[in-house]
């Protein structure tokens, strides 16, 4: 019963929203045509504005793991994390996270297929990439985007954020399974 009724609201939830916001638009009368193409041209200037900063975090991130420096940090941290039932492939996974999104999910999704949908690695891993950020993607393509070159409290406290999500995924888990 719960779950039909959450299927229909996750189906009809977007249609909803957007016949509310033209509707609220015509009744008072807005040009909607036109504040969505100046939308659209505003987006479209900022999308062309972050491309370099994209290119050099995509940049950067490709030198980090072709350097080998992953595994390298992972060898280092493996004794230590086998004390708390973290396995040596999540390690990757913790060093990539800050730095990109898609490349901590194609890790994730190594792990998965790896270790199994049920495992304690998979279900470690699922939640490390949902408690934290791609704090340097964000650093560099947003932040650069608007021009913000004082990055010093931000980075400090998203590496903290994220050294922070990383620790609680690590205890929720060994508390919970």
């Amino acid at each position: 019963m719960f779950e039909s009724f959450m299927n229909i609201i996750s189906l009809w939830a977007l249609p909803a929203i957007i016949i509310l916001i033209l509707t609220f638009g015509l009744v008072r009368k807005i040009p909607l045509y036109e504040v969505f193409t100046t939308g659209a041209k505003e987006g479209f200037k900022v999308s062309i504005s972050i491309i370099p900063y994209l290119v050099a975090i995509m940049v950067g991130i490709s030198m980090f793991r072709a350097s080998g420096i992953i595994e390298y940090i992972g060898h280092i941290l493996s004794p230590v994390l086998s004390h708390f039932n973290v396995s040596a492939d999540i390690i990757p996974l913790m060093i990539v996270r800050p730095l990109s999104g898609s490349a901590a999910l194609g890790i994730f999704s190594d792990i998965a297929h790896t270790a199994g949908p049920e495992s304690f690695t998979t279900k470690l891993a699922a939640i490390m990439v949902g408690s934290s950020e791609t704090t340097f993607y964000v650093l560099a393509v947003y932040f650069g985007s608007v021009g913000i070159s004082k990055l010093r409290y931000a980075l400090l406290v998203g590496i903290l954020a994220d050294i922070i999500g990383i620790a609680s995924a690590i205890l929720v888990c060994n508390w919970l399974f």
